[in-house]
This record gives structure tokens, C-alpha cells and sequence, in this order.
């Protein structure tokens, strides 16, 4: 779908020996600067809000790095589809034929090529008529109005400027750009342990920052073909020693454990075609590119670019796979390789809540930022350091569970008509190495699409948006704001569960598991008065005594007479209520002196005592009343 836009020509006289200046003006109610991955899902969401939005990209391309940066391997939540993550996913397999399909390569469960996941996001964005998509315009600087954000500058190749004005302008470029522009507060590099109150081994405060990557995709031509190309200048086959068994040579490096063709499978996409994206002796490569100019930013990716090309010399050359050669059917580049670099990390936000390994850790201790959850992940915490050899060496695979990010993440402490999508979050660093993966930045960006949205419609600045309003909208477009494994979108009271997790009177039980961190909240078990008495009244003060270890279901109904004023006194009518709307709300198996199941206790609670609801809470997670 073409959209013709209408420009507004603005002409600025200074003095007669000044030139006409002519700058072209949009209008808007909310800018995305930056068409990536939670830029894209931003926009298209606040569009089906109904808001006209426009997002401005740098490049021809939807989907930053699971699209132009080329990192087509999905990491982590495929036992939590959530939102816009579960609708793209399944876009990709009417794509492909299906889950079986996609899983081509170990290192993922959804691997695709690359201008699939480009032209997904195209027509997802191309039916939302409030939309508008800008390519190949880059970020100058923002426009402000003492502390607000009102729109930003824009320049093309061709030199031209546009002036955009909005109501709220998101964050969503690839290293912050736009929160460091407008002066909001933010980190780069790694924090003291002292300075973040983590226990992560690190001493001091530094600069580093994950090594990048510049993604190439290969592709089988035929047994036959010879696809090797020219030796890359400084090319030493020594750089990759210890990649995989076929080649190692030094001893004291760590041992590889994989050969050269499980190597490369570990991204191996669908049709024949292969991702390197290769962290052990690969093409990783240090840089920190965040504060550099635009110019010197060219130059440090081209450092990033011949180190992929060198290991494409190495694998064809050493190892012996000449026929895999450069995809030349993806990124349509004159060099056949990704649009952009993959970046781990840039700029991370100061917000009004900062989510560190603690409250992933042992979420139901100190701050309880669980409550104001947004958006879900499962990954591990996955640090890329290993060519730089200043950096520590241990941050990857703390056992965390699975975690939610909280909406106080994406919002300024003190800029306002800003929000921050992309992986400039406010999380420390070492938490930077989970939020960064693919679902949980879409599902962020979706997240800040709907807390823009809502800003707009409610005349407010996004630090002044009700926190479950926010979240009853994101429940609303399938989205989970806690991480529930067992708890699926299409179970029939799903929302119940998701909002009574959301103030923790039932809490869910957190377990670190490999590459799949979970959340279990087992809607099926009994509950333990004790606990459960204690857990509400972190909520509202409760005069109850109970008669059983386990909660009964006359006892819940007894706990919803006490605070719900509106069932009358008379105990034979409170319990006639209580047991039609357990029918209504579909529940089975009615017996009152038989121990509750938690999921009937969540329907309950949430239809009668609506907690979620009056319970509202602040960007920390505490209750205002």
C-alpha cells in the first residue's frame, strides 16, 4: 500500500543575503525513530490503537536485527508466545509450512531467512491505516520544549531534512541515539557490583560493551561450485583457531566441542542457506561504536564486516566448504551481506525502574517490579565478550528464571514525550544479556507502543499513564505481562491468572532451566492458607482465621464475603452468589469443603474482589493504596 504524504513547506527568511531554506513537516501523534524490532512492533501497534504513527527507518528494511542485521534465529520464549511475538511466529510458519519446518538449526526452535522476516513485518505494517513508514532517513537530532520531547530532525543521502512533530517521540534505534540526544539520563558499559547491587563478579565500572557481530548468511550452491572468495587482506587462519574440532591448533585455547559442519548447522536457516553468527572463535568482533560520529560509525562497521569475511575465507578455505558461498537472494546489498550490524548493546535508559539480576532472581523479594510487567522473557543471562579480552569472561548463564520486564524500564526519570524501545531499556548490563534476544524486544516494543498510544489518548505524558491500564490493553491483544509457562494465551482464564499473578496473592514458582528459563504457576494445585493469607494481605489487610492448611472453597468464599460489601450478610445468600458465579464463570467440580484450585481461586477473586483493577500500583511496584 502506497501512502501519499502531504508536506508542509515552511519557509525561513533570515536576512537578504541568507538562501531560502525549505524544509519539509510532518505531523504526527507518535514518531518511532527506528523501523527495527521494537520499533516495528511499537508502530504497528500504536496504529491499531488507532493513533496515527509514523515510524522512521534508516534503512529499505522492517525488523533491525532479526531482518537487516540478519539474525534470523529466534532465541528464547518459544514455551512463551506471547503477543505480537506468537502472531509474527506464526506468520513465519504459514511461510514455511509450520513449526517442523523452521527448525533447521539447533541453536533455535524458529529459523528463517531473512527478506521473509523483512516483508512479514512490511504487511503487517502496510494494513494499518493509521501508519506511515519512512525509509532511508536518518536520525539528526530531537526537537524539544524545556524537558519534552516534540519531534525530531531527519536528513536523507540526498542532504534533505524533515521535521517531524509528535505528540510522544519512542527510542527505538540500535544504540540509543535519540534518549542520549535529548539529554535523558542513561549507562554504557558494565557497572560495579558495589554501583548495581548485583553479586556478578564485576569490580569495577567500564565502558565495555558486547562484542558485535556482522552477520552474513551463506548458501549450498551444489557440490560442484567453488564459491570461495578472494583472501580477505590480514587474513591468518590462526584468528579462528578453536572454532571447532577440524581446527585447533593451540592447546591452550578452550577445546572445541563441535565440528565444522555442526558449526555451521547451529544457524542453519531453511532452503539451504546458513547464518554465521558464530561466538567461539568466530566472527565476533570488539568494538564500541555508541559515541562515535556518524563517519567513524562507517568505519568501525567495516572492522566488523572483514572479520565475517575472513571468517568466510577460513570456513570455505580451511575448512574445506567451497561451495557455500554468499546468499546473493537476500539482502539485495551490492556486497550480498546484511544491511546493518548485529548490536548487542548501546545506551541503556536511567527509567523510573531499573531491572536488575535481583528482581529476575528472586522477584517476590525487595522491589516488586513483577507487578508492573509489560512484557516476558525466558533466555538466559548470554554476555558475547569473548574478543575482547579486557572483559570478564563469566557473565553468561546465571541460573534466573524466567522474567517480565517492568513499564517503569522504558519510561525517562526526568525527559518527558519520550519513550525507550530497542534494547536501550533500563536494565543493568548483565540483564542486557537477556533483554536484548529477539521476543523480548518485540514484545517491549509492543509494550511501548500501547503505553504511547495511551499517553496520547488520555492527554498525558507517558510517566503519567496508569500502569494496569497498560497492561489490561496488552492482556487484551494476547500479550502475558507474567512469564507463566503453564499458562497458555488460549487457556480459558488465562487473563485471571495473568492479572492475580500481577499483584501476587498467588505467586508462581520460578526455576532456571537451560535455555529456557521457566515460570510455572500451577493453575491445578491447592493452596496453603498460610501463604495465601500472608500474600493477600501485601495487598489489603485481611481479619481472617483460618480452619485448614489447605484453602477450601468455602474459605475463599468466606475471604470474598469479608471484603466484597456488596454480598449481603446472610451467609446462605453470599454462598448462593458465589456459587451461581462459579458457574458462570465456567468452573466445574462445586464442592465448598474441598481444597480450591489456584486457577478457580484466580477466577474468583478477579471477578468479585477485581484487585487487579483498584489495586494500582506505582513505576516501583507498590501498591498506592
Amino acid at each position: 500500500m502506497i501512502k501519499i504524504l502531504k508536506y508542509t513547506l515552511i519557509v525561513f527568511v533570515c536576512n537578504v543575503v541568507t538562501p531560502v531554506t525549505a524544509q519539509r513537516v510532518l505531523n504526527t501523534q507518535i514518531l518511532v525513530v527506528g523501523g527495527g524490532t521494537g520499533g516495528s512492533a511499537a508502530g504497528i501497534q500504536a496504529a491499531r490503537l488507532k493513533i496515527s504513527t509514523i515510524i522512521v527507518e534508516p534503512t529499505t528494511w522492517l525488523g533491525g536485527m532479526l531482518s537487516a542485521a540478519g539474525v534470523a534465529a529466534i532465541d528464547g520464549n518459544h514455551q512463551l508466545p506471547s503477543g505480537f511475538w506468537r502472531e509474527f511466529r506464526a506468520k513465519i510458519y504459514t511461510v514455511y509450512g509450520g513449526p517442523g519446518k523452521v527448525a533447521t538449526g539447533w541453536v533455535s526452535n524458529t529459523q528463517f531467512e531473512p527478506h521473509v522476516a523483512d516483508s512479514i513485518l512490511k504487511a503487517m505494517a502496510a494494513v494499518e491505516k493509521k501508519l506511515t513508514v519512512l525509509y532511508q532517513w536518518n536520525f539528526v537530532g530531537v526537537i524539544k520544549k524545556g524537558n519534552t520531547l516534540t519531534g525530531a530532525i531527519f536528513k536523507n543521502n540526498k542532504n534533505e531534512k524533515l521535521h517531524i512533530n509528535a505528540k510522544v517521540v519512542i527510542d527505538a534505534t540500535e544504540l540509543g541515539d535519540v534518549m542520549a540526544n535529548a539529554g535523558a539520563g542513561y549507562d554504557l558499559g558494565m557497572e560495579a557490583s558495589e554501583l548495581s547491587g548485583e553479586n556478578v563478579g564485576v569490580t569495577s565500572t567500564n565502558n565495555i560493551i558486547q562484542d558485535l557481530t556482522y552477520v552474513a548468511i551463506l548458501k549450498d550452491f551444489g557440490a560442484k561450485a567453488d564459491c570461495t572468495i578472494v583472501k580477505p587482506a590480514g587474513y591468518d587462519p590462526i584468528e579462528f583457531d578453536g572454532a571447532c574440532t577440524d581446527y585447533y591448533n593451540n592447546k591452550e585455547n578452550p577445546a572445541p566441542n563441535v565440528t565444522a559442519q555442526k558449526m555451521l548447522d547451529y544457524g542453519k536457516l531453511p532452503n539451504n542457506k546458513y547464518m554465521l553468527n558464530w561466538p567461539n572463535k568466530g566472527n565476533d568482533t570488539y568494538i564500541n561504536m555508541v559515541g562515535l560520529s556518524e563517519a567513524d560509525r562507517k568505519v568501525a562497521v567495516n572492522i566488523s564486516k572483514q572479520t565475517t569475511l575472513r571468517f568466510i575465507y577460513f570456513i570455505q578455505h580451511q575448512l574445506g566448504f567451497k561451495h557455500l558461498g554468499l546468499a546473493t537472494d537476500e539482502f539485495g546489498t551490492a556486497d550480498h551481506f546484511a544491511l546493518i550490524p548485529y548490536h548487542r548493546e548501546g545506551r541503556r535508559l536511567k527509567g523510573m525502574a531499573r531491572l536488575t539480576i535481583n528482581e529476575i532472581s528472586k522477584p517476590f523479594s525487595g522491589l516488586p517490579l513483577y507487578r508492573t510487567g509489560i512484557s516476558v522473557g525466558d533466555y538466559p543471562i548470554d554476555h558475547h565478550h569473548k574478543k575482547n579480552i579486557l572483559a570478564p569472561q563469566h557473565l553468561e548463564f546465571y541460573p534466573v528464571p524466567s522474567y517480565n520486564v517492568p513499564m517503569g524500564a522504558l519510561i525517562p526519570e526526568k525527559i518527558d514525550g519520550l519513550v525507550v524501545a530497542e534494547k536501550g531499556i533500563s536494565v543493568s548490563n548483565v540483564v542486557n544479556g537477556t533483554t536484548r534476544l529477539q521476543p523480548c524486544v518485540l514484545l517491549t516494543g509492543q509494550a511501548a507502543g500501547v503505553l504511547s498510544a495511551m499517553a496520547v489518548l488520555n492527554h498525558q505524558q507517558p510517566r503519567q499513564v496508569n500502569v494496569r491500564k497498560v497492561q489490561q490493553q496488552l492482556l487484551k491483544s494476547g500479550a502475558y505481562i507474567m512469564p507463566y509457562i503453564d499458562v497458555l494465551y488460549n487457556h480459558p482464564h488465562f487473563s485471571s491468572i495473568q492479572k492475580i499473578g500481577a499483584t501476587g496473592i498467588l505467586r508462581g514458582t520460578g526455576i532456571p532451566f537451560k535455555w529456557a528459563n521457566q515460570t510455572w504457576f500451577y493453575p491445578d494445585s491447592t493452596i496453603e492458607t498460610s501463604t495465601f493469607l500472608k500474600d493477600f494481605n501485601a495487598y489489603k489487610p485481611l481479619d481472617f482465621k483460618p480452619k485448614n492448611k489447605w484453602l477450601t472453597v468455602l474459605e475463599l468464599f468466606e475471604i470474598i464475603a469479608k471484603q466484597q460489601s456488596s454480598l449481603k450478610k446472610d451467609p446462605t445468600e453470599t454462598t448462593t452468589r458465589l456459587t451461581q458465579s462459579w458457574t458462570d464463570a465456567g468452573l466445574k467440580e462445586l464442592d465448598l469443603n474441598r481444597s480450591i484450585k489456584r486457577f478457580e481461586a484466580a477466577v474468583m477473586i478477579d471477578k468479585w474482589l477485581k484487585p487487579f483493577e483498584t489495586g494500582a500500583v506505582d513505576h516501583l511496584g507498590n501498591f498506592k493504596n
